[in-house]
């Protein structure tokens, strides 16, 4: 969309409105897993679904998400151009996914059982019928995912930020409401062996139909704006179609890759008892706070990016870039030092109840601890990596994606070796930092010259103020301890909160005295935010 079509509304808050958005879709999303646990515990139904959610689910992830590589190959493209060019571009981008993704829901209907077998080779009998059938019903999500995706895109090209990112709440909701009608219609009885079916198929048409509603309102959404509608359209000589299509193509491919690097984790971790779940437990207190942090950055300056992408916009570009990495820093570096330095009180708090005793704590906090280590280059890398789909270039991720697998599985053998199941999370950040820096000299490169030795001074400053707060916020944890010798939920809150209001007050502190107007954008977005 053209500049001067732009609703004027300045990227913090833009932030703003992505994270109330994201948090209300986060909380949603956790409610479901609390109603699906309460209504069918780890029985069958929800066995079954665990693994007929796999593919759907890393398609929706994938496709559909928000940063993913549809939503980041249309705003690159769509950003740059006026919005009476956008609905023939996007008319004819979802004829030609949808038509892809429809041979994709023929093939997972058709070999669902191939497919479930491969996911689950140990399924019982019931287990795996269940899971066919949950498959079959939620295979049409791979149409909807990339609908969704390219939804995402359209609307945050046309500066329409809170439906897009609160519309993954709406998935949520219908899993709930049939969850919610079948609880009132049983009883008791939802457990029976009986009705184990037809809670399994609840859950699967409660996410398909979520899906549905998530994508409907989009397309209502953008047919108001005059974004396109559902006509069928092949224009392949409409200007703006091959770009999309080139971003679009190395963006999802080097996405993907992603996913090899888990099951490349998963296989080194099956030799380690209990390190595949303490990663997901561990990986789920990182993602929830990064999930939200990396919307705030990511969906507001990538159109930014893409309006500046013409060579005689670089100068400006470049602050920007500055921006992206510095608020990421703002934002990871102290986040990572208090996980860092508080992450077993933040496990015991979480997890330690029932089943869950200190020797897990100890193991999933010593994953947390990594996690830390690499929080601010596990969200710069994807702020660089958005400045080379703006600039209409997918393929060079894409390429440093497929070096990344083989490092990867280098890194994962030599570190797990040495330091255990920590080493998994090690490997990650190892990749995560050559990435970046791969990334910044590649850029460097291409945008002729950046000033990276300026932009290194502010970050150094960043990141030994948040060692200071680090430090500072283990010693106040480590003082309580002392004082209060008590256990329990309350205590440990307490503790928890005590110790992270300190930390961050001193990150703060340091931060403000570092003069960069980075960290006083924040600040005052923060004051209005807080004064409200």
């Amino acid at each position: 969309m053209s500049k001067t079509q732009k609703t004027a509304r300045s990227l913090s808050g833009i932030a703003g409105i992505v994270a109330v958005a994201t948090l209300i879709s986060k909380v949603f999303g956790l409610v479901r897993q609390q109603a699906i646990a309460a209504a069918f515990g780890v029985g069958p139904a929800v066995d079954a679904y665990s693994y007929a959610y796999v593919i759907p689910g890393f398609l929706l992830i994938l496709l559909g998400g928000i940063n993913g590589p549809f939503h980041s190959a249309i705003v690159s493209v769509l950003a740059k151009r006026d919005r009476s060019e956008a609905a023939p571009i996007v008319e004819t981008i979802t004829t030609f996914v949808g038509a892809i993704l429809l041979l994709v829901v023929l093939v997972l209907v058709l070999f669902s059982g191939v497919f479930i077998d491969l996911i689950g080779p140990g399924l019982t009998p019931q287990v795996r019928a269940i899971a066919i059938q949950q498959l079959q019903i939620m295979a049409p999500m791979a149409v909807l995912a990339g609908l969704i995706g390219i939804g995402f895109g359209t609307l945050n090209a046309a500066d329409m930020y809170w439906l897009p990112s609160v519309s993954p709440l709406f998935s949520s909701i219908t899993v709930i409401g049939g969850i919610g009608i079948l609880a009132l219609q049983l009883g008791s009885q939802i457990t029976a062996p009986k009705y184990v079916m037809l809670g399994g198929m609840v859950l699967a048409w409660g996410t398909v139909s979520g899906a549905i509603l998530q994508w409907l309102v989009q397309v209502v959404a953008q047919w108001r704006a005059g974004l396109g509608t559902l006509r069928l359209r092949l224009n392949w000589k409409q200007p703006g179609v091959t770009d999309v299509l080139k971003i679009m193509g190395p963006a999802t491919l080097s996405s993907g890759m992603l996913q090899i690097n888990l099951y490349t984790d998963l296989f080194f971790a099956s030799a380690i008892p209990g390190a595949a779940a303490a990663i997901s437990y561990a990986g789920l207190l990182v993602q929830t706070p990064l999930g939200i942090i990396s919307n705030m950055i990511l969906v507001p300056l990538l159109p930014t990016f893409s309006r500046l992408a013409a060579p005689e916009n670089w100068p400006e570009l470049k602050q920007r870039i500055r921006q992206g990495l510095l608020l990421t820093a703002i934002t990871m570096l102290p986040l990572g030092a208090l996980m860092m330095t508080l992450a077993v009180p933040i496990v015991q708090v979480v997890y330690q109840r029932g089943a869950f005793q200190s020797q897990a704590s100890e193991l999933v906090a010593s994953l947390l601890v990594a996690y830390g280590i690499g929080m601010f280059v596990y969200l710069a890398r994807d702020v660089l990596v958005r400045v080379f789909y703006a600039l209409g270039d997918g393929e060079t991720p894409f390429r440093i994606s497929i070096i990344n697998i083989l490092l990867n599985a280098v890194l994962d053998y030599v570190l797990v070796q040495r330091f255990g199941a920590p080493g998994l999370i090690l490997a990650t950040v190892g990749v995560n930092f050559t990435s970046t820096i791969a990334l910044l000299w590649l850029l460097n490169r291409k945008l002729r010259g950046l000033p990276l030795g300026e932009w290194s001074l502010p970050i150094l400053g960043l990141i030994a103020g948040s060692v200071v707060a680090g430090f500072a916020s283990w010693g106040v944890n480590w003082g309580i301890q002392q004082v209060w010798t008590a256990q329990g939920l309350l205590v440990g809150l307490v503790q928890l909160s005590l110790s992270g209001i300190v930390g961050l007050g001193v990150f703060a502190l340091i931060a403000t005295r570092l003069n960069l107007p980075e960290v006083d954008m924040f600040a005052s977005r923060l004051r209005r935010k807080l004064g409200r």
